[in-house]
């Protein structure tokens, strides 16, 4: 019987890619694993460039894939691996974060420089518009603070070591949207009623639509548009309107032989039978 074969402490499997080649192949095991974050899975283009940028940073394939955020298609660092990455080059002294429960302040020293400090308080949230805002703003305060006073002072201070790699906690802050509360609903306004058509406005302006309509230069339906924009018409008066521009025909000569506008006519006759 074959039996388990146990590494001893400090003896490691490294799966890292030697060649361009191996790097391909690795990458599209790695996409096709369910042990990579989503920006991973599916795609062995954005694993194979984390591993290189991971490399240029010190960090094993694994631990780029690991720690690097994909945010709108930029590459950013967690902040955790930052803080880890700073520590371990030979140019950090010391790194030291506080936090007096308003404001997080992040002192750093650079060998051979003077000690550096940045600062977050709650009022630069405010400012900046995260205060209160849903998610970890509202759940974790303090550890957002942090996040930032270190983003700032890590990225002044040793951007060679971080190869200018922005921090994924602060870009997610710089590209969520705010939250601007809940929005005001505003009904819609309802138009004005139009006053209707009165039956002596139409009897006005008829004469001048037939000979409109008659030269040409409107159409009975141009002038309907035109008054339904600002009045309502009745089925009959629209019809009525439809009905000008009539070709003038015998019966609507007088026995004195003058040619006279029918629509005019009838007008006029229904006005006279009235009295």
């Amino acid at each position: 019987m074959n039996e388990l074969s146990i590494a001893s402490p400090g003896t490691q499997l490294d799966l890292g890619p030697k060649t361009f080649e191996q790097a391909i192949t690795f990458s599209k095991y790695l996409a096709d694993s369910d042990m990579v974050p989503k920006d991973f899975k599916g795609r062995p283009g954005n694993c194979l460039i984390a591993m290189q940028w991971g490399g240029e940073l010190g960090l094993k394939p694994m631990q780029s894939l690991q720690n690097i955020a994909v945010i709108n298609g930029r590459p950013a660092l967690w902040g955790d691996s930052v803080l880890a990455i700073v520590r371990a080059s030979p140019l950090c002294e010391f790194v030291i974060e506080t936090d007096d429960g308003n404001t997080a302040t992040c002192r750093v020293k650079r060998r051979g420089e003077p000690e550096q400090s940045r600062t977050f308080s709650m009022e630069d949230a405010r400012v900046a518009g995260l205060q209160g805002k849903q998610g970890p703003w509202t759940q974790y305060p303090k550890r957002m603070r942090q996040m930032r006073a270190r983003a700032f002072a890590l990225r002044d201070v040793f951007p060679d070591v971080l190869r200018g790699l922005p921090i994924a906690e602060e870009v997610m802050d710089m590209t969520t949207e705010r939250d601007m509360g809940p929005a005001e609903v505003v009904p819609p306004s309802t138009p004005p009623a139009l006053p209707a058509y009165t039956d002596d406005q139409l009897k006005a302006n008829a004469v001048a639509w037939d000979r409109a309509i008659r030269e040409g230069r409107n159409s009975a339906d141009q002038i309907i548009a035109k008054i339904a924009s600002k009045f309502v018409l009745s089925d009959a008066q629209r019809a009525t309107i439809r009905s000008l521009g009539a070709v003038v025909t015998q019966s609507a000569v007088t026995e004195h032989g003058e040619i006279v506008d029918p629509f005019v006519a009838e007008m006029e006759a229904a006005e006279r039978n009235q009295q």
